[in-house]
């Protein structure tokens, strides 16, 4: 079996074995994953955070030992806070963004196997208690993140993509897509109700739960769609001013307890 880690600020992580196909998520620095499949010079990770699969090309592939990645999974990861840091290789400087993992942080360092690679920057810690303030304190510094399909970086992320790095950065780890998020917290069972910090969901025509954004105060919800942006939520779902229109329709309100 081998093991690996992200070594960059960002990977794509692919449906396919091509560089055309589908951003079905992305591998983020200092995440930790198992090869599952190898065809050709792709390889087919399982992500150690949230059991999530996709193809990468073999040079994104950086290995570490089995001895490495079980202590991975058994430890809380500092996390990074700052929209973008850098993280000191030698004489090289690897740009992370917000929500990078930092593994085995000391306080001044990183530990990639043997390898220790300085930080500096903002860091949450991995037993950092938040409040609800506090998430959508770290919401908040998403806002204008572009939109991409898959994404999950200060570089594109989509709306599940958000919900997950921002409670992954206050200590929860939600699955990735968000049909999957729905299945956790407890239902909020009228919109009047919710709460700064609760996830609400919505669904297409055909009953699906396709998008999750989180509430805010004043009714309003912070989701990404076009970017990182705040909208109205009402009991019929998201209303854009600048659209004029309804663009999601509500489904479900659910409040995650940390």
């Amino acid at each position: 079996m081998d093991y690996g880690i992200g070594m960059l600020s960002v990977a794509p992580m692919r449906a396919e074995t091509s560089d055309r196909a589908e951003i079905v998520t992305q591998l983020l620095f200092g995440e930790c994953y198992e090869v599952v499949a190898q065809e050709g010079n792709w390889r087919c990770l399982q992500l150690a955070t949230d059991g999530y699969r996709g193809w990468i090309d073999f040079k994104l592939h950086t290995p570490v030992s089995e001895e490495y990645y079980k202590a991975w999974c058994q430890t809380k990861h500092s996390r990074s806070l700052d929209l973008l840091q850098t993280v000191q290789q030698g004489e090289v400087q690897i740009p992370i963004g917000i929500g990078s993992y930092l593994p085995f942080f000391d306080g001044q360092h990183i530990r990639v196997n043997e390898e220790r690679l300085a930080i500096t920057g903002t860091v949450v810690a991995p037993d950092a208690t938040q409040t609800p303030d506090e998430l959508i304190a770290v919401a908040h510094r998403f806002l204008k993140f572009p939109y991409l399909w898959g994404g999950k970086s200060v570089f594109g992320i989509d709306c599940s993509g958000f919900t997950q790095q921002v409670f992954g950065i206050c200590g929860y780890q939600l699955p990735r897509d968000a049909y999957q998020q729905a299945l956790h917290g407890e239902e909020v069972h009228f919109v009047t109700q919710a709460q700064p910090g609760d996830l609400a969901f919505f669904s297409n025509p055909e009953g699906r739960i396709t998008h999750v954004g989180i509430v805010l105060e004043g009714q309003q919800i912070m989701h990404a769609h076009g970017e990182v942006r705040v909208d109205k939520l009402d009991h019929n779902g998201i209303y854009n001013a600048n659209l004029k229109r309804y663009t999601h329709n509500l489904r479900i309100i659910k409040r995650i307890s940390f």
